[in-house]
């Protein structure tokens, strides 16, 4: 099943996709694709509703897509879980996963705009799968019980302005937090649609060129492990977003390549999720 909120900024409304690509209105049934709302959903009941033609039909066309969530209570960060990644970044495979937190405020839609930052001079893209939460988690004990509290995948966008996480001082959340940072979407895959969310294959492209070209099969730490460890020491909540790390081609590995400029064009693709565009601007 395939969730996405549509409308003008902070007045989207939630929205299902058929199996034949119908798109239908669950406005009348949820105030929003949020927490509330992702704790109480029973796809099967959902499927039926839809089989049933009970829920009205939307025109998606000319319609902006925003983030399949709304705005998330925190975004989790995973660094450095792709080991060809750490490579290029001359950083040592970790022994446990790298963990930071993105403020809500970076999140936006696949097709919005993002900012290169004032002051940033070096913007960078990060193609990542991104873990939706359903359920409360804290101290997970096993991958079953992480496996239990996923709503769904997404694709995200994980911008970092890398003068400012390395170059600056203190963590890395100050090259992470600036608006825009996030872009979700265009869908909330649910979790049953996934058969293996370590089987997906992940690619970014800037302006055309194909800059990277990985799979989630690659990650250091699953995404299952994810989950459970960081439960350990924070509470997830229904809504959250934890994007997953990222494979190698970034810019940072590429000292030939050029940091991202207004103009630009990232757009990424993740197998049975869908694809995102970004037109990056000027903050």
């Amino acid at each position: 099943m395939k969730l996405l909120r549509v409308g003008p900024p902070g007045a989207e409304r939630p929205v299902v996709l058929g199996e034949d690509g119908t798109a239908y209105d669950l406005s009348g049934r949820a105030r929003d694709l949020d927490g509330v709302f992702l704790a109480r959903l029973d796809t099967a009941e959902l499927a039926r509703e839809v089989a049933a033609g009970a829920l009205p039909v939307v025109d998606l066309a000319g319609l902006r897509v925003g983030a399949p969530v709304a705005r998330p209570g925190k975004v989790v960060g995973i660094g450095l879980n792709y080991r060809d990644h750490a490579a290029e970044a001359g950083a040592a495979i970790p022994d446990e996963p790298v963990v930071f937190l993105k403020p809500s405020s970076t999140v936006v839609g696949p097709y919005d705009e993002v900012l290169v930052p004032r002051g940033g001079e070096k913007t960078d893209y990060e193609a990542e799968l991104a873990i939706v939460i359903g359920r409360t988690a804290r101290y997970l004990d096993s991958h079953a019980e992480a496996a239990a509290v996923i709503a769904g995948y997404t694709i995200a966008n994980d911008v970092t302005e890398r003068a400012f996480q390395l170059e600056r001082g203190g963590q890395w959340d100050k090259g992470k937090s600036a608006e825009t940072f996030t872009p979700l979407g265009p869908w909330l895959v649910t979790a049953d649609e996934v058969a293996d969310p370590q089987a997906l294959a992940l690619r970014l492209w800037v302006n055309g060129e194909r800059r990277q070209h990985g799979s989630t099969a690659e990650m250091i730490f699953p995404v299952l492990e994810l989950v459970r460890y960081a439960s350990q020491f924070m509470v997830l909540e229904p809504g959250d977003v934890m994007v997953t790390g990222t494979p190698a081609g970034v810019t940072l590995g590429h000292p030939g390549r050029s940091f991202l400029a207004p103009g630009d064009v990232v757009e990424i693709e993740i197998d049975g999720l869908g694809r995102q565009r970004q037109v990056f601007g000027k903050a």
